[in-house]
C-alpha cells in the first residue's frame, strides 16, 4: 500500500476531473492521502476533501509565500486553531520559509512561521515544513521553537547531505518525491542513499514535480506516479520497491498518528472508517 503524504488535489489543475482521479487511486495501490493546505482557501478545501473521502486527511496552514494574507493577527491564528481542531486534520502545514521570491518580506515570513509553529505545539500536531533557499534560517527558527520536541517532515527536501543530517539528528522525516528521479537530482539521490529508510516519507506535491519519464512531457503529477519514486528509492537503497512501499507506509502512519491497518475498505473513493 502507498501513502501519499503531501498532495494538493484541491488545486485547479484537477478542476475538470478531480473526482475521477481520486476514485482511481485505490486501483494504483494508493490507500491514504494527506491533502496539504497552502493558504486559507486551500486549507479549508483540504478539510472538505478529508470530510468527503474517508482515506483522505488534511494538513492545515499557510505557505510562506502566502503569509501576506495574515492581516488580522490573533483572528488569523484563531482561524488556524479552529482548523487544527478539525477531526480530520492530522498536521499543521505546509509552513516555513521561501526565499526564492522577494515577497512577502523575510521578516513577515519568519513572524508567521514562528506563530504557526506555536499553534502546532499548542495543538500537539506534527508539522510539514516548506523550506526553499532558506536552510539556515529554517533550522534556527525550528530549534528556537523547540527543536526535537516537534514531530516534523521537511517536505520536498532540497538541501545537501549535511543539512539532512541536521534534521535527521532532530528525529525528523524527509519528504521524497519526483525530484529523486530527475537526471539532475544527484544531490537528493545522495541524501536518500545516506538517510535511514525509516525516515523517508513518500510524497507527490501534486500537481507539481512529476517524476521521470513524465516530467519531460510536462505531465500533471498525481499519486499514481508514486511507484516510480519508490522504484528509484529502492534502486538507491538496494532493496525492492515493495519494501520501500511497506516501510514508507509504516513511517507515514507513525508520523501522522494513524493506524497501519485499514478498516471498512470499499474501494474507489472510500477508505478506512477511523
Amino acid at each position: 500500500m502507498i501513502f501519499d503524504t503531501h498532495a494538493h488535489y484541491d488545486d485547479e489543475a484537477f478542476a475538470q476531473d478531480r473526482e475521477a482521479v481520486i476514485a482511481s487511486l485505490a486501483g494504483c495501490g494508493v490507500r491514504r492521502v494527506v491533502n496539504v493546505g497552502a493558504n486559507r482557501q486551500s486549507t479549508e478545501a483540504s478539510l472538505a476533501l478529508a470530510d468527503r473521502y474517508p482515506f483522505f486527511r488534511a494538513a492545515v496552514g499557510v505557505h510562506p509565500s502566502d503569509t501576506g494574507e495574515f492581516e488580522n493577527g490573533q483572528a488569523d491564528l484563531d482561524w488556524l486553531r479552529r482548523c487544527a481542531a478539525h477531526p480530520r486534520a492530522v498536521a499543521v502545514g505546509e509552513i516555513g520559509l521561501d526565499y526564492h521570491w522577494d515577497t512577502p518580506e523575510r521578516p513577515i515570513q519568519k513572524k508567521w512561521f514562528e506563530a504557526q509553529l506555536a499553534v502546532a505545539r499548542e495543538k500537539e500536531l506534527p508539522v510539514i515544513i516548506h523550506s526553499r533557499e532558506a536552510a539556515q534560517d529554517t533550522l534556527e527558527i525550528i530549534k528556537a521553537a523547540g527543536g526535537a520536541d516537534f514531530s516534523m517532515v521537511i517536505h520536498c527536501f532540497s538541501y545537501h547531505v549535511e543539512m539532512a543530517r541536521e534534521y535527521l539528528n532532530l528525529g525528523y522525516y524527509l519528504g521524497i518525491g519526483g525530484v529523486v528521479t530527475f537526471t539532475n537530482g544527484q544531490k537528493l539521490k545522495e541524501v536518500v542513499q545516506y538517510m535511514p529508510l525509516d525516515r523517508i516519507l513518500l510524497e507527490t506535491d501534486c500537481p507539481y514535480l512529476a517524476p521521470m519519464p513524465h516530467r519531460k512531457h510536462h505531465a500533471r503529477n498525481w499519486s499514481g506516479f508514486l511507484p516510480l519514486v519508490a522504484e528509484e528509492i529502492a534502486r538507491l537503497k538496494g532493496i525492492t520497491p515493495k519494501e520501500v512501499e511497506q516501510v514508507t507506509w509504516q513511517n507515514a502512519c507513525r508520523f501522522y498518528r494513524l493506524p497501519e491497518t485499514l478498516e471498512g475498505l470499499e474501494g474507489g473513493t472510500h477508505g478506512e472508517t477511523h
